[in-house]
């Protein structure tokens, strides 16, 4: 078996794909998900907690969804917010297929998905939802945070959900001291374990 990880840019593993169904803002779809990719048998825990307790995106602006996996954050905010372009990012090349694939299974045609470096460098979020890959390694994931988090805009918010055995705590500390002043730094909520915290931008 290749030793793949869901973060792996490349899988070597074989696809086999799958049909899974998923409901997504009170609607039923039928998604592609593959081996070597993140949860492919259905929405995780952590995913399902963000979901179920989060505000409703911006209604337009920019979205983002880090670390998409095969969509159903991103796709979740498109049907949410019908008027937003919203991108989802991941450096897995088997998940940005799924992503798109999806998407369109779900009729949103607002959600571009590529790699980080597809994003415009000037383009800044009003949203930005994310089930962050928290096992690429602490020094990873921070690099990952403090690209995306400082492209909010004023007054936006980043919603994101950490397993309290993985760090959530710790991480909500780091976040509190790498952002600086112009960033609060709270926890939304805790539910199953995990953490769902709320990054707001208070200044440029």
């Amino acid at each position: 078996m290749a030793n793949d990880h869901y973060f792996s840019a490349t899988p070597e593993s074989q696809a086999r794909p799958r049909q899974i169904s998923v409901t997504l803002a009170g609607r039923t779809f039928s998604f592609t998900t593959a081996a070597g990719v993140f949860s492919p048998d259905g929405i995780d825990r952590g995913t399902r907690v963000l979901l179920g307790s989060v505000p409703p995106p911006s209604p337009e602006g920019a979205l983002l969804d880090i670390g998409c996996g095969w969509g159903p954050i991103a796709v979740t905010m498109a049907l949410h917010s019908p008027d937003a372009a919203v991108w989802g990012v991941d450096v897995n090349e088997r998940v940005l297929d799924l992503a798109r694939h999806n998407a369109e299974a779900a009729g949103v045609a607002n959600v571009t998905v590529g790699l980080p470096s597809d994003v415009p460098a000037d383009l800044r979020f009003r949203t930005i939802w994310s089930n962050p890959p928290i096992r690429v390694g602490k020094d990873e994931l921070h690099d990952i945070l403090t690209t995306w988090l400082p492209r909010l805009e004023v007054a936006g918010d980043a919603w994101l959900v950490v397993s309290k055995d993985l760090g959530g705590d710790s991480l909500q500390r780091w976040l509190h001291d790498a952002l600086g002043a112009s960033f609060h730094v709270t926890r939304a909520t805790t539910d199953k374990g995990f953490r769902v915290l709320r990054v707001h931008r208070t200044a440029a």
